[in-house]
């Protein structure tokens, strides 16, 4: 095994959205080796080809790090039955289950409605007049309301588990015993709604996420108890963190670019490729993802990585390989180059990424088009950042528009 001595990571506290610094030059260099603040070191990918490469090659793996006390930046590990620890045929049966709900043509059967909760949110916001809290009165509600109706959650339940998420994601937030709590929390709750649905769901006959996944347990076997839950935390999560972070993170990087936002403003139909540009542009994490296993002897970046050793893939580095895009730290919403990888690679490329992509294409277009004149209420020095937690993006973001109609 190698063993020379591996560098803590993350190398420094990124200000706000800025990428980590120390990536341009890495992406020069030969894989090293890292150590995060908790589990073993593993090797650090930062090119674009040696991301995808590990992201997507089956010599890589994801289950073969349960055991293991694999590098996060969180202190708790995975729950049992994750779906991140599998590697197919065990995580393609569970990827199957729940996929149908987001496909393409499922999602935008859901537009009209994500288009309906938006334009309500802001009518409110409109009402109440200016200033508004992006995140409390937008970027939360729009995707926790559309994933509430697609699970089958009580909306009114969604300052708990935002709580919850919030101690899912902690890095320094919360402490270990407070995390614990939370997990347990969220994992009580789910298994409340899952006790209750298997007393109705054939009497009110629900079409949701949640009874689909109680059939395919009870009726079909086709999962665990432990998986089913988890699946169902999982969807919870990350199918409202993504978006409502990354909604205040575009406004905020739209209007550091005045530029790219008067393009905007002027061809609203360029709004699907500007989220694909703010997708590789805006990073929520701050370095590396999820360790895979190397199952043999792989050459990768100029180093030899052998067998049981672990790789972080660095999506955020990857989408600004110069390798890759002309001037990668430049906006250009009319970039046409290689597909970014914020959402992953492989076969764990991000299943509700139809989702949020959809949602996030409403939330620009209704924000520009129903807002004139959008711009931060209180300046630079009023926008409130997360700390603590592995995304980044604005606690509060207070902004004001000019007075006008739908």
């Amino acid at each position: 095994m190698t063993t020379a001595e591996p560098k803590s990571f993350p190398f420094s506290k990124p200000e706000r959205l800025d990428p980590e610094p120390l990536f341009e030059e890495l992406r020069r260099q030969p894989l090293i080796r890292v150590r995060l603040p908790y589990g073993e070191p593993g090797w650090l990918a930062s090119r674009y080809e040696d991301v995808k490469l590990v992201l997507g090659d089956k010599r890589f793996s994801r289950a073969a790090g349960v055991g293991r006390d694999e590098a996060r930046m969180r202190p708790m590990q995975g729950a049992s039955g994750n779906i991140m620890s599998m590697d197919p045929p065990e995580h393609s049966r569970l990827r199957r289950l729940v996929m149908k709900a987001f496909t393409q043509r499922r999602v935008e059967a859901l537009r009209p409605r994500a288009q309906e909760i938006a334009d309500g949110l802001v009518d409110g916001m409109v009402e109440r007049g200016a200033p508004a809290d992006l995140v409390e009165d937008f970027a939360l509600p729009l995707p926790i309301t559309v994933i509430c109706e697609l699970l089958g959650v009580p909306y009114e339940d969604r300052k708990d588990f935002r709580v919850w998420s919030d101690a899912f994601l902690s890095t320094t937030k919360f402490t270990v015993e407070e995390v614990t709590e939370c997990v347990g929390l969220l994992r009580e709750y789910m298994a409340r709604l899952i006790a209750e649905r298997r007393e109705s769901r054939h009497e009110d006959g629900r079409d949701d996420l949640l009874s689909a996944l109680v059939a395919a347990r009870d009726d079909d076997d086709r999962l665990t108890e432990d998986e089913m839950l988890s699946l169902a935390e999982a969807i919870l999560v990350a199918g409202h963190e993504t978006t409502a972070s990354q909604i205040p993170n575009f406004v905020y990087v739209l209007l550091q670019h005045p530029d790219q936002l008067a393009r905007l403003r002027a061809d609203p139909a360029l709004v699907p490729r500007a989220v694909e540009e703010l997708l590789r542009y805006v990073s929520l994490g701050n370095g590396a993802g999820i360790p895979r296993y190397a199952l043999e002897d792989v050459e990768l970046g100029g180093v030899t990585v052998k067998a049981g050793e672990a790789v972080l893939p660095s999506t955020a580095s990857a989408n600004r390989d110069a390798a890759v895009y002309s001037e990668p730290d430049v906006l250009d919403l009319l970039r046409e180059e290689a597909s970014h990888v914020g959402f992953g690679h492989g076969a764990h490329h991000c299943l509700g990424a139809p989702l949020a992509r959809m949602e996030l294409q409403v939330a620009l277009d209704t924000l520009l088009r129903r807002l004139p004149d959008l711009r931060l209420a209180a300046g630079e020095d009023g926008v409130e950042w997360k700390d603590g937690l592995s995304t980044r993006s604005p606690e509060k973001m207070p902004i004001s528009w000019a007075p006008a109609g739908r």
